[in-house]
């Protein structure tokens, strides 16, 4: 599937080399990606909520000509994995079990038309049942199709199982009812209804199945498709979800699949999980549905992709500048208060102004001045440097500050006020 699509990609990314993705761009990729999605049996509704989730994602974007392709199916495989996870899973033999502490029997109907490997996948489901220790009992109720009952009564005599069965043209919900009535009398723990293979365009016979699942209530409804089927297949599935919401399909022939559209479009149109695959004639040939296994059969391994820049990038918080940098010289005490403290912004700003004071370069410095200025308030706050008063407040500081000027290597220290070396 996705080797189609790398090609259309790798064609479209010559057009635009590194830069700012607008809609026009996005469209001209995102064409070539429908072609391909729909070759791949992709419904048009799944195809357009694709194209809608990568528009969300890749307008704005920074993206590199040779990895465009790449960006595009990593996201895709993003958006189809939401689908997949928003559909939801679905234990039958976890239910199966709680069920059976009730005392009660678990109920499954099929549906699905004929063709599609529904006999055969209920004779695997079966077969899974019994090799996890649950009895089963199944009820053929396809009573329209030609050689059903003989072809299900087969399958339970191969995997010693019971049938219940009428005749031909006896009413479908009927031998359902029955089927229930026999479980709950022999304690079974599971029932297996087959319906008939009906075209999901006649309605008499969607009838029909809509009365058998209000007759016998079925704990769980699955959907039976084949996945060479492609788009025909999504068609069914859709109408018989209108006619009977199911809960979770299975699909058939899926060794031979390798467009995987099908999965896709019935999870996306439905809203149901896919619960299990068919991978051959055979009754241990069924396979739970893995969504990790499947996006990497379609897409390879899972990889990080460098090549998106997003146009607004969010602050990480490993990035935030901070402050607690140890680099304090050893004292027997350290202060780690302001020592600006208790002074009044008014006054540091007065007294850096009368007496030309530059900013303290390091603390130590900065608990001088702030000693010098409580010495000056206390004095009355003079205008002119008193004896008494402080003792040549900044000749630390020059002197600091001349030796730094005198260096080669290092570029003159600007000024900047008090009241700025606080705030920082």
């Amino acid at each position: 599937m996705f080797e189609k699509l790398r090609n259309a990609f790798s064609i479209a990314a010559k057009s635009f080399g590194e830069k700012e993705l607008k809609e026009k761009d996005i469209d001209e990729v995102l064409f070539e990606l429908e072609i391909a999605l729909l070759e791949s049996d992709v419904a048009t509704e799944v195809i357009d909520a694709l194209k809608s989730d990568l528009k969300k994602q890749l307008i704005g974007s920074t993206v590199n000509k040779d990895t465009v392709d790449e960006v595009v199916k990593q996201e895709l495989r993003k958006s189809i994995s939401n689908m997949f996870d928003e559909a939801g899973k679905v234990d039958i033999v976890s239910n199966i079990q709680k069920n059976k502490e009730k005392g009660e029997s678990y109920i499954i109907s099929f549906m699905g038309i004929n063709g599609t490997g529904k006999t055969t996948t209920i004779a695997k489901i079966a077969n899974l049942l019994r090799e996890n220790k649950y009895s089963v009992v199944i009820a053929a109720a396809d009573t329209y199709r030609a050689g059903a009952i003989e072809q299900i009564s087969e399958h339970g005599k191969r995997l010693n199982i019971k049938v219940i069965a009428q005749n031909y043209g006896s009413d479908p919900a009927a031998v359902a009812r029955d089927a229930v009535l026999y479980a709950k009398s022999h304690k079974i723990d599971c029932i297996l209804i087959d319906t008939a293979g009906r075209m999901q365009t006649s309605k008499n016979l969607m009838d029909q199945i809509s009365k058998i699942n209000k007759v016998v209530n079925p704990d769980l409804k699955l959907f039976v498709g084949d996945s060479l089927a492609g788009n025909d297949t999504v068609s069914q599935a859709r109408e018989f979800y209108n006619y009977t919401a199911f809960d979770g399909a299975i699909l058939t022939k899926s060794d031979a699949d390798a467009r995987g559209g099908a999965a896709i479009s019935i999870v996306k149109v439905t809203s149901s999980p896919i619960l299990y695959l068919g991978v051959g004639q055979e009754y241990k040939d069924l396979k739970p549905f893995d969504k990790d296994v499947f996006l990497e059969t379609l897409f390879g391994p899972e990889e990080v992709v460098e090549g998106v820049k997003k146009r607004v990038l969010e602050p990480k918080v490993e990035l935030k500048p901070e402050p607690k940098v140890e680099l304090k010289p050893s004292s027997e005490q350290e202060i780690s208060e302001d020592p600006f403290a208790g002074i009044s912004t008014n006054d540091i700003e007065k007294y850096s102004a009368l007496f030309d004071v530059p900013p303290p370069e390091n603390d130590n410095q900065a608990r001088k001045l702030a000693s010098d200025i409580q010495k000056w308030i206390s004095t009355g706050r003079p205008k002119t440097k008193q004896t008494d008063g402080p003792k040549e407040p900044t000749s630390e500081l020059k002197t600091e500050k001349e030796t730094i000027e005198e260096s080669k290597d290092e570029k003159p220290i600007k000024k900047r006020s008090l009241f700025g070396w606080m705030k920082k």
